[in-house]
């Protein structure tokens, strides 16, 4: 999918701000690693890793099919002083450069509703789990507060308005939750545990 990174970028970096530190924090507090190899699929601008990052002392993959996006990525890299503890990688979901079994956490905010083959993802998230692994990876705003605050703003600033929120709630309903969980048992993972709430979202949690 196409899209302008520049803008999706001044929305996360305002308006999304802060959703990531929240996030990252129900991360740790569920899975507990804050050490080893993180993966952040579909990274956009690195916000999420980078709370991760600030937090732990994970070494964090930056991951997204767009150049454009990863070169705002290398710029949270620099913001944050991770040039020791980040780099990034471009690449598609479905085929990740990475050897198995070599990451202790796998996150991801938001891409997954764009993944075009849900079953060869999640097998692929897998396969580069370390034993005792985590992937945390879905969509949600981080509490029923802030996603009610960020509809607001914007529907506000008119950046999408009605269209935003029917799309959220169609990203967050029981229809995707139904297509994650077919493509799980096709993908013959079953150490998986679906959280979905109007407070916290839609998240897969896999343990390796």
């Amino acid at each position: 999918m196409e899209i302008d990174a520049q803008k999706f970028d001044r929305i996360a970096r305002s308006v999304f701000a802060p959703v990531y530190p929240v996030i990252a924090g129900q991360i740790i507090a569920r899975t507990g690693v804050i050490r080893g190899v993180c993966l952040d699929i579909g990274c956009g601008g690195g916000y999420l890793g980078a709370a991760l990052a600030r937090t732990t002392e994970l070494f964090v993959h930056f991951f997204d099919p767009s150049p454009e996006m990863l070169a705002i990525a290398n710029r949270t890299i620099a913001e944050n002083g991770l040039h020791m503890r980040a780099d990034t990688m471009q690449g598609e979901v479905s085929s990740i450069a990475l050897p198995d079994a070599s990451v202790n956490l796998v996150v991801s905010r938001g891409s997954i509703f764009f993944w075009e083959d849900l079953t060869k993802a999640f097998r692929e998230i897998f396969r580069v789990l370390a034993p005792g692994g985590w992937a945390y990876i879905g969509g949600g705003f981080g509490s029923k507060e802030l996603k009610e605050s960020i509809e607001s703003e914007m529907t506000s600033r008119n950046q999408g308005g009605d269209d935003f929120c029917v799309k959220v709630r169609q990203n967050l309903g029981t229809e995707m939750r139904a297509r994650f969980e077919t493509a799980l048992e096709t993908a013959s993972i079953a150490s998986c545990t679906i959280l979905h709430s109007e407070d916290i979202g839609l998240w897969l949690i896999m343990r390796k």
